[in-house]
């Protein structure tokens, strides 16, 4: 059966990249991807096929290019995954149509759409006693009225919808200092045609080592069957790329874990979830910033923990799925992953955090997404694209990392 395994991939990104090879590490499989444009990081590779389609955002095109592509592969066990929040949207949104031909392995639509407004997000965490950070939503035409002090952070409660509407300057994230520059700030982000609310936020001090990403598992019958937690210790600083995961060491914590567990039970979520959480010194809490209703872009820090993120979609739909008596797994193994050049995580980290990476990459247990062995050997074009890649990472951190 494995032989006739078939991802298929909405998106051309990292998070598309990782999971293809989640799935050529584990069943020797290439996988499908479509996109609406190349992107580097799924260029020149062996583990799997790109075919760009333009307007695959749309739910029509999606639909069609799914079916056709299905037609032609029927004696393929195809899985669909969607790489972005708005590509997730759209395979839940076409379940009942596409199920007859893919797995897709997400949550219902409603509560995804739920979940993804950044709003309704932290009133389930208000209700389920998750801590979050202080914030405001804004809806348009709504006077701003903040209880906290300056500087903020500023984002949009809905990000796939954001995201249609692109802008000069556009960043993912922002931080206004003043009453002057938030109002300038959403400025922008009204005049591009965006109309959902606005999250005005607490900006909680601490760099990028006081973050963490949370990745879990819930299975078809919405039970949680693996968390991972990873400890950030560079994030990108690009204005599209800000908050994007660049460095991460694998720690467990099993008290901050089961709470996110709760959370995922009591909706009654199934499939990858992904959580952003910061660490808020200044009363020793960990606050969930988002949730994403599917793996992160830097996902493979996961798999390279010993949690191989297509191992858990097959034995679920695949194998017979999980009995009751599975339980939980609680990753503990420590392992260093990187997307960048280990000097730029020397240069930018603590030193306590360096000396641990010096330490795992000793024991053998550091990772990187792109340099994988199988993708490289005789591979010359994949090899160059990758060490320009790193490359342009160190002038990007010079321009950009203002620590």
């Amino acid at each position: 059966m494995h032989n006739e395994l078939l991802p298929v991939m909405l998106g051309a990104d990292l998070n598309c990249y990782n999971i293809a090879r989640a799935f050529h590490e584990r069943y020797g499989v290439r996988s499908q991807a479509f996109g609406q444009y190349p992107i580097g990081a799924t260029q020149y590779t062996r583990i799997l096929d790109f075919t760009a389609v333009p307007g695959l955002d749309m739910p029509e095109v999606a639909k069609s290019t799914l079916l056709d592509f299905a037609k032609k592969n029927r004696d393929k066990t195809l899985i669909a995954f969607g790489c972005t929040d708005l590509y997730v949207e759209l395979l839940s949104m076409l379940k009942s149509e596409l199920g007859e031909y893919y797995v897709i392995p997400y949550a219902d639509y409603e509560l995804i759409k739920e979940l993804t407004d950044k709003n309704k997000f932290y009133t389930l965490c208000r209700q389920l006693g998750v801590p979050y950070p202080a914030m405001v939503a804004v809806a348009p035409d709504e006077e701003i009225e903040i209880p906290f002090a300056y500087p903020v952070i500023i984002k949009p409660a809905v990000s796939s919808e954001y995201w249609k509407h692109e802008f000069e300057g556009m960043k993912k994230v922002w931080c206004a200092e003043n009453e002057r520059e938030a109002h300038e700030i959403i400025g922008k982000i009204r005049a591009s045609g965006y109309n959902e609310r606005i999250i005005i936020q607490d900006r909680i001090p601490g760099d990028d080592t006081f973050m963490y990403v949370l990745t879990a598992y819930c299975d078809k019958n919405a039970k949680v069957r693996m968390m991972c937690l990873g400890h950030v210790l560079l994030e990108e600083h690009t204005p599209k790329g800000l908050g994007n995961h660049a460095a991460i060491i694998t720690e467990p914590n099993p008290q901050l874990m089961d709470r996110f567990r709760t959370l995922l039970e009591k909706v009654g979520f199934t499939g990858y979830a992904n959580f952003d959480i910061k660490h808020d010194s200044r009363d020793d809490s960990f606050r969930a910033f988002e949730i994403n209703v599917r793996l992160g872009r830097s996902n493979y820090y996961v798999t390279a923990a010993g949690n191989n993120v297509a191992e858990y979609i097959v034995h679920d739909y695949l194998e017979g799925g999980f009995a009751d008596g599975d339980g939980c797994k609680l990753s503990e193994n420590e392992i260093y992953w990187r997307y960048i050049p280990d000097k730029i995580v020397y240069k930018y980290s603590p030193p306590a955090l360096t000396e641990k990476v010096r330490t795992l990459k000793k024991k053998g247990c550091a990772f990187s997404s792109m340099r994988y062995k199988p993708d490289l050997r005789l591979n010359p074009r994949r090899l160059a694209f990758i060490c320009m890649h790193e490359l342009r990472h160190v002038g990007k951190y010079k321009k950009y990392y203002k620590k």
